[in-house]
């Protein structure tokens, strides 16, 4: 069965850091892009930043372009999200997702979409 995790949300306040972790279970990562994505209340889910874990090259919003950091492991079975200087723009449940072929076009269609982790940032 082909499932991802997603972890290490929590409430901090700004200014402070969280490292989310994304897991994967049942298939590989290395063919993949691995995705963090995020959807605060009341809009639309937003890419984050992404992987490719062919060449790994990346990609980050503007929105955290020099606050957030994605990497992998050796093992290419876990990526991580390193978020510095939270701001409570960045409130929002943040999910992980893979796909073999898409990268920004369709983010909607990835394929494999873990659970979820909440990251709440006060004031």
């Amino acid at each position: 069965e082909v499932q991802l995790q997603a972890s290490g949300g929590g409430l901090v306040q700004a200014g402070g850091s969280l490292r989310l972790s994304c897991a994967a279970s049942g298939f590989h990562f290395e063919d993949y892009t691995v995705g963090w994505f995020r959807q605060a209340p009341g809009k639309d889910r937003e890419p984050v930043s992404l992987i490719s874990m062919i060449d790994f090259s990346t990609y980050y919003a503007d929105s955290v372009d020099g606050r957030f950091t994605i990497s992998t492991d050796s093992a290419r079975n876990t990526v991580y999200l390193q978020m510095n200087n939270l701001e409570p723009e960045d409130t929002a449940v943040y999910y992980c997702a893979a796909d073999r072929y898409k990268w920004l076009n369709n983010y909607a269609e990835y394929d494999y979409w873990g659970q979820g982790t909440l990251v709440t940032v006060s004031s």
